[in-house]
């Protein structure tokens, strides 16, 4: 049995399955420590509160961060395992890990695209995550690109063990599955017998919901364009319904028990965005049997799309989204049943076969 403690900044929709997942291993003693709780409040990417509608506390053990604590807690596990190292909560723990020898596993977003490293600013940095990453026992990479990020930081490989980020496939496979997009349709007011595109987030500037719309301006003439769909909220939203005509529709903000049936409505799921850490809408969408066009300022891209599945563009690129909707979209029922099948491997239990290595190479004679 190793008793493992997950140190978390808050209750994350995508993360709970997984966590349940591991709790319910025989050989894992989990307990989870959020750093802050909060339930309903504003977001700040969507700018309207937010209460997930599906169970984020349920089935595993948790509690609030309480330094007071923090000693009783890392005297009763194994080894810990920090989720990023970004705020001081996270270094003080990963502190007071050191001098009780405890192997400690990190699983961060982190990769060049995102979080470039230019100038003097790069150098500092650089200099300061290698000095960080040796107090680490262990790294859970979460793609390719996260993994070339600890590498190129001095990280051996045989510390780096692969974690992929990954969503609940089968709770979307088989809620789009069961969904019904004619009613769905019907209920939305969508014409039919017009393909559709969607997007699906949040509806900020680096996400570049205003590239697709202008990528489907150009790539098909008035009268033969699919709909758009943008679902979610957030800053720009005021500027894109100024900007938009006929066939374009903002559904708003849409919750996890919503988004398989939009995910299985759409022909094509876009996320152009830039300095993406992830971009787990990709995985979601790939799941519900959706073809994908991502951007290359992805980190997900990297790993999950290509043109069995999609196609991969430079982010910001209007011209070449608009080559890629046109080339997608008259093949749109073959890729997305390849991106199903693509998916169905980037799962949980890989990140549990990845999660059990680490903590065996580095704990493993703590239990």
């Amino acid at each position: 049995m190793i008793r493992l403690l997950y140190v978390v900044s808050h209750p994350i929709q995508y993360q709970a399955p997984l966590l349940r997942l591991i709790a319910a291993q025989p050989d894992i003693r989990l307990k989870v420590l959020f750093r802050r709780m909060p339930d309903g409040e504003i977001d700040p990417g969507f700018g309207v509160p937010v209460r997930w509608d599906v169970p984020l506390l349920d089935g595993y053990n948790h509690a609030p961060l309480d330094f007071a604590d923090l000693s009783r807690e890392l005297d009763a596990t194994d080894a810990v395992w920090l989720h990023g190292w970004q705020g001081t909560a996270m270094k003080r723990v990963l502190l007071a890990a050191r001098p009780r020898g405890l192997p400690v596993l990190m699983r961060g977003e982190n990769w060049l695209g995102a979080m470039p490293e230019a100038g003097w600013r790069g150098r500092a940095k650089r200099i300061y995550l290698r000095a960080l990453f040796a107090l680490c026992a262990g790294f859970l990479a979460v793609g390719r690109e996260n993994a070339r990020y600890y590498a190129r930081l001095g990280v051996p490989p045989a510390r780096i063990f692969p974690m992929p980020y990954a969503v609940d496939n089968g709770f979307f496979a088989r809620a789009a599955t069961e969904s019904d997009p004619a009613a769905l349709r019907a209920a939305l007011g969508l014409p039919e017998g017009r393909p559709i595109v969607l997007y699906a987030g949040k509806l900020v500037r680096r996400k570049h919901p205003h590239t697709l719309l202008n990528a489907w301006r150009r790539a098909f003439p008035e009268e033969a364009r699919p709909l758009l769909l943008f679902v979610g909220d957030g800053a720009m939203r005021p500027e894109l319904e100024a900007g938009a005509e006929s066939g374009v529709h903002f559904l708003g903000f849409r919750n996890q028990t919503e988004l398989p049936a939009l995910y299985a409505l759409a022909d094509v799921f876009v996320l152009a965005a830039e300095a993406e850490a992830w971009g787990l809408a990709i995985n979601e969408a790939m799941a519900c049997g959706t073809a994908v066009i991502a951007g290359d300022g992805c980190g997900a891209a990297h790993d999950l799309v290509d043109p069995s599945v999609g196609r991969l563009v430079p982010s910001g690129d209007i011209d070449a989204l608009a080559d890629a909707l046109r080339e997608v979209l008259p093949r749109a029922a073959e890729l997305g049943a390849a991106a199903a099948r693509r998916i169905a491997e980037w799962d949980f239990a890989a990140d549990l076969r990845g999660l059990r290595a680490a903590l065996s190479c580095v704990a493993g004679g703590r239990g």
